[in-house]
């Protein structure tokens, strides 16, 4: 029986221990609750409370008890959640939960409590009339004193971060609080709501803790106008807060915060004032620029515009007619047949590619810019010179009113001279140290006439001689030849600059520069063998054969010359002396 009793225990043991390691623990994530605010409550009226902690996620529940609350996600470290009146009274463990489901428990972190009954004041003492001498009776009583004190929150004072409040611009509101009651107040929540401000980075909620009798404190929330705030004068916020007294009592208080507005027109007839501003939209052109070099006639590019709205009122529905045009102008904003024309534009010498030269650019707020892209091509019979272009914008603003904006931005078109730089004649091999010819031509190889300055021509590693030479007019089609002398140090591949100066057609210096190889091979003569004849010398002639010397003799018989060619040493003719003639002679028989 023994046996049996520890084998059923060892059994156990081990199920137990395969379904531990079954079913493990899910792991906590960073999910906690720092806080509870207000962590007493009293159940005679709903409660909003106020949870303070790490990693909540949208879609997290608040749960007291076992009830779950209705809960609204402020942020990932603020949760607030919706305590109804009457929930029981006791002390209660809060948890959060959030999806996956992760859940955190704190314990005894909130107390419910009864309202305490509030005691009725007693009567005044019966006032005692005391008889003066002269019979008149003079009534005189004790002062009641105050039944109970209470905490009493107050707005000491308040100021935004601008002056005057603008559609799409945010701004702060600093408040300083201050407690005017005879005790401390507890849990102390400021809570933002308006029809026409939204409530940025906390959600309009805002947690204070406690507050002295007397005591003050500050607090920032930061709004933005989300309506247009045309023909308003005022705008408003309502702040509600709602508080504890050291006995769980909860008291609430509403303020109206009011602001004024950037712009605002009244229909009362009113005395005229001294202009202080302009309210209005305005769209500037800041910078603009191409991405290419020079524009030329026939020349794709793309030009950019930065576009700002330096106003200080939204500009809404923006459309952009490059060229310049209209739309439909309506009052308050009612559409007119017609729509927008961008057809009137100046399209002689530029002109839209691949789009039309209308772009609908949205809203701009009050210093927002934006890069607006338009492909365009230069006409192919623009001349040269500067040519203005016209943008229009097209939009409407905060009062419902069509407005056309007009800008003017200037584009710069060059017609460069057109010209290729060879050779005229195939070169032949150059070698080291021996000079030979560079024939060098210019061509105009454009459609007009073009104008050149200097040509010039280098190599490192040569001599240049003859290189330089003024051009001058060249006609469509013409040439200018320059022979060159190119003496080469070393052999191998030899790059030969060729530099032509000019002025482009708004008078500014330019260069054309060309660059061509040339090849250079080793020098192949001889050197001169020692011990023989030097520079300047004759070699020797050959020794005089037999009929040479047959051949002068019959010169010298003629009288003639008939001396040696036989060079003498050191280079210098022996003439030969004529052999004198030999007069036959007779004699007499």
């Amino acid at each position: 029986m023994t046996s049996r009793l520890k084998l059923l225990c060892f059994s156990t043991f081990f199920i137990v221990l395969f379904a531990a390691l079954a079913n493990p623990t899910p792991a906590r994530a960073d999910l906690g609750i720092t806080s509870v605010s207000p962590s007493t409550v009293v159940n005679d009226i709903a409660n909003t409370l106020t949870i303070s902690g790490t990693d909540f996620i949208l879609g997290a529940q608040v749960s007291v008890g076992l009830t779950t609350l209705p809960t609204t996600f402020v942020d990932g470290v603020t949760l607030t959640a919706s305590l109804p009146a009457g929930f029981p009274a006791g002390v209660y463990t809060l948890t959060v939960t959030n999806p996956g489901p992760l859940s955190f428990d704190l314990p005894s972190a909130l107390t419910v409590e009864e309202p305490t009954p509030t005691a009725t004041p007693t009567a005044s003492p019966t006032a005692t009339a005391t008889a003066s001498p002269t019979n008149t009776a003079t009534a005189t009583s004790t002062p009641t004193p105050i039944p109970f004190s209470r905490p009493q929150m107050v707005i000491q004072s308040y100021e935004t971060s601008i002056n005057l409040v603008r559609y799409g611009q945010s701004f702060d509101v600093k408040i300083k609080l201050g407690n005017a009651g005879g005790i401390k107040a507890y849990g102390i929540q400021v809570v933002f709501t308006s029809a026409d401000l939204l409530m940025l980075n906390n959600g309009g909620v805002a947690a204070l803790g406690g507050m002295k009798s007397g005591g003050s404190t500050e607090l920032t929330q930061t709004m933005i106008a989300g309506v247009a705030l045309a023909g308003r004068s005022m705008v408003s916020a309502d702040m509600n807060i709602s508080y504890y007294d050291d006995k769980g009592t909860a008291f609430t208080d509403k303020f109206t915060l009011n602001f004024p507005v950037a712009y605002h027109s009244g229909a009362a007839a009113a005395a005229t004032a001294t202009p202080t501003g302009l309210f209005r939209s305005q769209l500037v052109i800041t910078n603009y620029k191409i991405d290419v070099d020079l524009l030329q006639p026939g020349v794709l590019f793309q030009l950019t515009m930065t576009i700002k709205n330096m106003g200080n009122l939204v500009a809404r529905d923006v459309t952009m007619i490059v060229g310049g045009g209209s739309a439909s102008s309506s009052s308050g904003g009612t559409p007119e047949p017609g729509g927008v024309s961008g057809g009137s534009g100046e399209f002689s010498n530029f002109a839209p590619v691949g789009s039309s030269n209308i772009q609908s650019l949205g809203n701009f707020a009050p210093g927002f810019s934006f890069d607006a892209h338009q492909q365009m091509i230069v006409n192919i019979s623009t001349s040269p010179g500067a040519y203005p272009m016209k943008i229009t914008f097209s939009y409407v603003d905060e009062r419902g009113n069509r407005i056309n904006d007009d800008q003017v931005i200037t584009l710069l078109v060059y017609s460069l001279p057109q010209v290729d730089v060879g050779f005229y004649q195939p070169v032949t091999v150059f070698f080291a140290g021996q000079p030979g010819l560079l024939p060098l031509q210019v061509v105009n190889t454009g459609k007009k006439l073009a104008v050149l300055g200097n040509m010039k021509v280098e190599a490192d590693g040569a001599l240049i001689e003859n290189g330089e030479m003024l051009v001058g007019y060249l006609d469509v089609g013409g040439y200018f030849p320059l022979d060159a002398t190119l003496t080469p140090q070393a052999a191998g591949s030899l790059d030969v600059v060729i530099t032509i100066d000019y002025m482009d057609d708004f008078n500014q210096p330019r260069t054309i520069t060309k660059t061509l190889t040339v090849q250079v091979e080793e020098n192949l003569e001889p050197p001169l063998e020692p011990g023989g004849p030097g520079e300047g010398e004759i070699p020797p002639a050959p020794p005089e054969t037999f009929w040479q010397k047959v051949w002068r003799f019959i010169l010298g018989l003629f009288g003639l010359d008939s001396g040696s060619n036989t060079p003498a040493p050191g280079g210098t003719d022996v003439p030969v002396e004529p052999v004198p003639l030999v007069p036959s002679g007779g004699g007499k028989g």
